[in-house]
């Protein structure tokens, strides 16, 4: 079974987008504004809080940079008038940091600042190497300007811990992650329980420091050892919150987090580029593919 949903995880993407539809649509929270704010209102009513994010990374040009801008500026008047309790995320590729720095930095700053006009926190998320060091700079200037701004720092990479200690301070929020792009040996951690080790350490350190610490993954026995650390050095729960993405399964875990009080953050993507979002979803997740044929196969046999 294990080969075969890894199988239909590797040719999906060869499949017509009908096809996939079902497969993306435990991952992706719709393709419009509208449904989107319709899932995390009911994430919310579940005790959940939300990062909402635009699909999409690299733009083609200059006035597909600003349509990005002005779609979040969108998100952000619609999460305040429909009282959601969320942040929003977004890359700084997709507001056109690939064709221009300035661009980028100019899309950003309006989005910080209407964010801080309505309160609502923002993170600027970390993408492949190419881009560490102007992300981090940029969210540095970004920050300066609403202390509501946080950060993403990926652990495979090796200069994340020392990143950590760097930007520490009272302000500082990160949401720590393994990371997902293909990188170096040079520059990243392969082994996976070295990746795991690393985003102990920075969580360790960041929680012994100043910072706010987004604790973002999915694996249960990370979680585990996190939590028992959390609970042992009796870590404030307003210096913490653990996140996981919109639709993978977590079994009880998050519902149990909740009933001891803590934050849990769903990261809930939409919007028209969710082909290639969910594709790669899968492709970490391969039993998801089984999962979800598994569901088709009831609601057929059902009808």
């Amino acid at each position: 079974m294990i080969l075969l949903n890894k199988f239909i995880a590797t040719v999906l993407p060869f499949f017509p987008r009908f096809l996939v539809r079902p497969f993306a649509k435990p991952y992706v929270a719709g393709e419009s504004l509208t449904e989107a704010i319709e899932k995390v209102k009911i994430l919310n009513q579940q005790g959940y809080v939300v990062t909402m994010d635009i699909l999409g990374e690299h733009v083609s040009d200059k006035t597909e940079a600003v349509a990005v801008k002005d779609s979040y500026l969108e998100l952000l008047q619609t999460i305040k008038l429909a009282e959601i309790t969320g942040t929003v995320s977004f890359k700084l590729t997709h507001l056109g940091l690939e064709l221009d720095q300035e661009l980028a930095l100019k899309n950003t700053m309006e989005i910080v600042r209407t964010a801080r006009d309505l309160a609502i926190p923002v993170t600027i998320d970390m993408e492949n190497s190419p881009y560490t060091d102007i992300t981090i700079e940029i969210y540095q200037q970004a920050r300066a300007e609403f202390n509501k701004v946080g950060l993403v720092l990926q652990a495979y990479l090796f200069r994340s811990v020392d990143d950590i200690k760097v930007l520490d301070s009272t302000d500082f929020r990160v949401r720590i992650c393994k990371g997902i792009y293909r990188e170096s040996p040079e520059i990243a951690i392969q082994d996976r329980i070295e990746i795991n080790d690393s985003f102990t350490s920075m969580t360790h350190s960041l929680l012994k420091g100043e910072g706010f610490a987004e604790i973002a993954t999915h694996d249960r026995g990370l979680l585990d050892d996190l939590e028992s650390w959390i609970e042992q050095n009796s870590i404030p729960k307003d210096r913490f919150e653990f996140q996981v993405l919109h639709g993978v399964p977590m079994g009880k875990r998050l519902e149990r987090l909740l009933e001891k009080g803590y934050a849990v953050r769903i990261y809930v993507p939409f919007g028209n580029a969710w082909f290639d979002y969910s594709v790669r979803r899968l492709k970490e997740n391969p039993n998801m593919a089984g999962y979800i044929i598994s569901n088709l196969f009831k609601r057929w046999v059902s009808n």
